[in-house]
């Protein structure tokens, strides 16, 4: 029972959430803003819709209530809602409160109140605010003493403006000038003014409603009344012109330069001769050329430190603040958002003010919220706050107007000689541009899109002195045709810059001494180049031998020279030695010789006319210690001494995890993590391509270090197993890098033979450790078996002599000699011929063809070449350095290490990424592995004469 009470309870709950769920839904409301109300509707804020006004009413101005329509007064009224009653015919007039009704003495307005004559106030109440029965029209008196007129709001009688009465005596300005509502005398001004803002960028001149209203009066002030703040807007004007002058003298700038060259007499202000006392200062001069002498002559009083007790980083700058019409607003610390028109956190934007920090923000800004923000605009006079203490100094900040005309030139964009900097600046000018009335849309706007503060460094200081900084503006012209869909792009900066002549001419210097020395040294290679082909004559194949050598060679000094002032210019030519090198290593000469020799004679059975007849002939070699150690030497072709994926994967390991990339950035820390919030400034490319080069190389040579002292001595050495394994083959290598020279690897076994079994291998080899057996070397007693090698060009054409048959057979088939039989049998014949004759040589078989062995001179060593001519015997040079290696990867680690450096580095200053680097890096060096164990492998099949097909 009690289990079917629960089944029916929980079928009840389940109807129950069913039925809720299928019943729920979506609310939705019309929209309606302000603008779709009708004239008898008002917007209600509540309800965000609009709403039909009571019986006789109409919307109001605002929109968002109702008020009594024209002839109806307001009767009652709850705050939220009126109630309007008709006025009686004898007092059809509203009071201007609109809640009384009266009798008027003259005529009415539109809205139903009433009217009085000009000069007169409209009086509807006695003195203790009864109401009147009819409303009275009271004359004010214009006339000593009272000097009298209405007020703006016609309700009362106040004093004359004080122009009318200084000038007519009375409140009426006569034949006098009345301009802006006040009175002047006759004066030097022009009577007619130019409204026009001239937007340059548009080809666009604006007549504007700002200008035609104020121009004229502001200027007029200014000279007959000293008006301050006159002064002020007048200057303002000319501010939003550009600063810009013209041969037009009654534009704004015009009439500031009249006045400023009128009121000579007033003498200056602050000691500043360019700052005329009463007016604000606009320009350094009164003609251009001033820039250097104000920039560059004397540095500020205080300089900045990054350490020490005298740690000084902050940047501070102050600004006096003015609105449109004049009026002093305040002093601010510049800073946060008066500069910066990008929103952004307070914190990243004072790393602007950090005196080593290269700030760069950028933004794009809608124009309507422009328009919003910004309904008239403020004006900055920024200084640099010197103060220590309670000695308070301001260093007024020069700034460059890139748009600022000078006879209808934008004078500001070329030559510094030829600047005219200025004062005063303005960030978004929206009022300007009205040219109906200041209450239209403005048909252009005005925004400083880019705004950069830059410091230079004085030249051979030691106490971080710089020079007065420079604010450079740029402003853009928006015409407005669509607000809420058209922006402006907007930049804000702050550079570091410094002299750069001493260490071009420095850099000059070390590339011109270390260039001439690169042609000394190219010179000396080409003629141990010409020495090692055999070859005395100067031919145009010496000249591009040489152009490839001084390629290489002056791709070195640039390379220590960028890598010590941090540039990374002319870089191709390290490309060009590298691909010279790959190419000599693809073209070496090289040849197996195999001194393994028949134990015995074997029977061979020669069938002639039916009957077998036995014969005895040497047992056959084995080609198969040829074909390991041509194996094992195609195999180190590109081993190198370093693992080129632990470089790449090292280095991006300290740039962006560890965060070495930091140092990078133009800022004065050293922090190698940076809070997530804090600004983070652009990188210097100098800096990131120094700290690149740095790590590369670093690590490569911490890994060759490593290599070199560990890993070959105590775990692997391929270049010494080479040759050891040469010598257990009982096969010498020869190698011919140049015509007349190479290197040679001597592998003849001292037990006679290699090709055995396992237990005589070993007993061979446990003689040879126990001392009981001759040594490796190619002279008695001697271990060495690497030597370079200098041959005669005796020597060289027999080589060639030998191989010459099978170079024919890549020829055209009409040069291939038919009788030669099968191109196997041919390279088979070459191969025994050209392994007989060089063991011979090596024999001194041939008198003609003799060698001797010695040792080469230090400075042979040191400068790459051989000074003894091989004329009549080769000359074998004692080479306990291996230095065969050079015809692979591993002899030439620095031209292969500075290259992947270079090509990091090219590639991050490029795509400004380090992980991009660090790929295409590996896929550079994959592609040129594989071109080099290709192209590799099938000159080793064609000049060992070894089947390429048993090459793995």
């Amino acid at each position: 029972m009690a289990t079917g009470m629960l089944l029916v309870c929980g079928l009840a709950l389940f109807l129950t959430i069913k039925s809720n769920l299928l019943h729920s839904q979506q609310f939705t409301i019309s929209f309606q803003r302000p603008s779709d109300c009708g004239v008898e509707q008002f917007y209600d804020i509540s309800s965000q819709s609009c709403v039909k006004c009571g019986p006789n009413q109409s919307t109001s101005a605002t929109g968002l209530s109702c008020e009594c329509v024209t002839g109806f007064r307001v009767l009652a009224t709850n705050g939220a809602s009126i109630t309007c009653q008709k006025c009686p015919l004898e007092k059809t007039a509203v009071t201007e409160d609109g809640y009384g009704c009266i009798l008027c003495p003259g005529s009415l307005t539109e809205q139903g109140t009433c009217q009085c004559p000009s000069g007169s106030i409209l009086v509807e109440r006695d003195v203790q605010g009864n109401p009147l029965e009819e409303a009275r029209c009271e004359v004010c008196n214009g006339a000593e003493p009272a000097l009298s007129a209405p007020n703006s709001y016609r309700d009362r009688c106040q004093r004359c403006q004080a122009s009318l009465i200084n000038t007519s005596q009375s409140c009426m300005c006569g034949s006098n000038i009345l301009a802006g509502g006040m009175c002047f005398p006759p004066n030097n001004l022009p009577t007619a003014v130019n409204p026009n803002v001239n937007y340059a960028e548009l080809s666009l001149p604006v007549q504007s409603a700002w200008f035609s209203t104020n121009l004229y009066s502001s200027a007029a002030a200014c000279l007959v009344y000293t008006n301050l703040t006159a002064c002020q807007a007048l200057g303002n004007m000319c501010v939003m012109n550009m600063h810009s002058f013209s041969s037009v003298a009654n534009d704004a700038c015009g009439l500031y330069n009249t006045i400023f060259r009128a009121t000579a007499a007033l003498g200056s202000t602050q000691d500043i001769s360019y700052w005329r006392a009463n007016l604000p200062w606009l320009y350094y001069g009164d003609q251009p050329g001033l820039a250097n002498r104000v920039l560059q002559t004397e540095p500020l009083p205080t300089g900045f430190s990054f350490k020490g007790r005298n740690r000084n980083t902050d940047i501070n700058l102050v600004a006096a603040v003015y609105n449109a019409r004049g009026d002093f607003l305040q002093w601010e610390k510049v800073g946060g958002n008066n500069l910066q028109l990008c929103p952004d956190t307070a914190r990243r934007q004072e790393a602007a003010y950090t005196f080593g920090t290269a700030y760069l923000e950028t933004c794009v800004l809608s124009v309507a919220d422009l328009l919003r923000v910004y309904a008239e605009p403020l004006f900055y006079d920024v200084f640099v706050d010197l103060s220590r203490g309670e000695d308070r100094r301001l260093l007024p900040l020069p700034t460059r107007n890139l748009n600022q005309e000078y006879n209808r030139k934008f004078i500001n964009q070329g030559n510094l000689n030829d600047w005219y900097l200025s004062r005063r600046v303005l960030l978004v000018d929206t009022l300007s541009g009205r040219e109906k009335s200041l209450g239209s849309l403005p048909k252009v706007i005005r925004i400083a899109s880019s705004i950069r503060i830059g410091f230079q460094l004085v030249p051979g200081t030691q106490k971080g002195q710089v020079f007065p900084p420079l604010l450079s503006v740029t402003y853009s012209d928006v015409l407005i045709t669509a607000p809420n869909t058209q922006t402006v792009s907007v930049l804000f900066a702050v550079d570091y810059e410094m002299d750069q002549t001493e260490a071009h001419m420095k850099t000059d210097i070390a590339l011109g001494v270390l260039g001439g020395v690169s042609v000394l040294y190219s010179l000396v290679k080409t003629a141990s180049w010409k020495r090692r082909i055999g070859s005395p004559l100067i031919d145009m194949e010496t000249v591009l031998k040489f152009l490839l050598f001084y390629a290489g060679d002056l791709a070195n000094v640039f390379f220590f020279i960028t890598v010590g002032t941090g540039l990374y210019w002319l870089i191709f030519y390290k490309t060009v030695q590298f691909l010279h090198k790959l190419i000599q290593q693809l073209s070496v000469d090289i040849f197996f010789i195999d001194w393994e020799r028949p134990r015995g004679k074997a029977n061979k059975t020669i069938q002639g006319n039916g009957n077998g007849e036995a014969k005895h002939s040497p047992s056959p070699v084995s080609i198969w210690r040829t074909y390991f150690v041509a194996n094992e030497w195609n195999e180190i072709q590109t081993i190198r001494k370093i693992s080129p994926t632990f470089q790449i994967m090292a280095v991006l390991f300290l740039l962006e995890v560890v965060g070495f990339s930091s140092l990078a950035l133009r800022d004065p820390w050293s922090d190698l993590q940076r809070p997530p919030q804090a600004y983070s400034p652009p990188y210097s490319l100098t800096l990131r391509y120094g700290l690149a080069a740095t790590l590369w190389l670093c690590i490569g040579l911490l890994q060759i270090i490593f290599f070199t002292a560990f890993h070959e001595r105590f775990v692997e050495d391929k270049i010494r197993q080479f040759v050891d394994l040469c010598s257990i083959s009982n096969i010498s290598v020869l190698l011919l890098s140049h015509r007349c020279f190479g290197y040679y690897i001597h592998g003849r076994s001292v037990h006679g033979h290699a090709d055995t079994n396992m237990e005589e291998m070993n007993i061979n080899l446990k003689r040879e450790a126990e001392s009981l057996c001759g040594q490796r070397g190619l002279l008695p007693n001697t271990d060495t078996q690497t030597f370079q090698i200098s041959i005669t060009s005796r020597l060289r054409l027999q080589y060639d002599r030998i191989l010459e048959p099978l170079s024919r057979r890549n020829g055209p088939s009409r040069l291939v000699d038919a009788a030669s039989g099968h191109l196997f049998d041919q390279s088979t014949k070459a191969y025994h011929t050209m392994n007989r004759f060089l063991g011979s040589v090596i024999d001194h078989a041939h008198r003609d063809m003799e060698y001797v062995v010695r040792d080469k001179l230090f400075f042979e060593r040191v400068i790459g070449m051989e000074f003894m001519e091989p004329m009549d015997k080769s000359i074998f040079y004692n080479d306990e350095s291996h230095s065969f290696s050079d015809v692979l990867f591993y002899g030439n680690e620095a031209t292969l290490l500075i290259f992947d450096t270079l090509f990091f580095c090219v590639v991050d200053l490029g795509a400004q990424s380090f992980i991009l680097a660090g790929v295409l890096t590996y896929v550079q060096q994959m592609i040129f592995r594989l071109i080099r164990n290709g192209i590799g492998r099938r000159n080793l099949a064609n000049k060992t004469l070894v089947d390429k097909r048993f090459l793995i």
